[in-house]
């Protein structure tokens, strides 16, 4: 038996990435992700290739006062884990959350690619 601590744990950039998602930290979120990532919405669609891209796309996300990703289960097998999560936002039409599965493929401990499954966004009720 290898007792050896495996330094290569894909979780490890995943679980960064979503800290930092939810502490709304441009410059920490954006250590976990390699130079030349691509970012899709599941299956094909490119949605930001490379690291400046995906950087423009989360500034303004990050500006969102309710933004929250709350993690329900997470799978890991080799190089890709998948997160079950639901995100709180602030969609067009208000504040509201989504059921996502983020899917990451990790090389040498950063995400290389992800790929993110949305479900239909829940308004929340709004005091009138």
């Amino acid at each position: 038996m290898n007792s050896t601590i495996d330094s290569t744990d894909a979780t490890i950039p995943v679980q960064g990435q979503l800290e930092a998602y939810n502490a709304c930290d441009i410059d920490t979120f954006m250590q976990f992700w390699a130079d030349d990532c691509q970012y899709y919405a599941f299956p094909d669609q490119l949605l930001a290739n490379g690291a400046a891209e995906i950087r423009e796309r989360h500034i303004v996300r990050f500006k969102e006062p309710n933004l929250l990703g709350k993690l329900l289960k997470r799978i890991a097998v080799g190089t890709m884990v998948i997160d079950q999560e639901v995100v709180t936002r602030t969609f067009p039409e208000g504040p509201g959350e989504v059921d996502v599965i983020a899917i990451y493929e990790i090389d040498k401990g950063k995400i290389a690619k992800a790929w993110f499954k949305m479900g239909q966004p829940r308004l929340h009720d709004s005091a009138a």
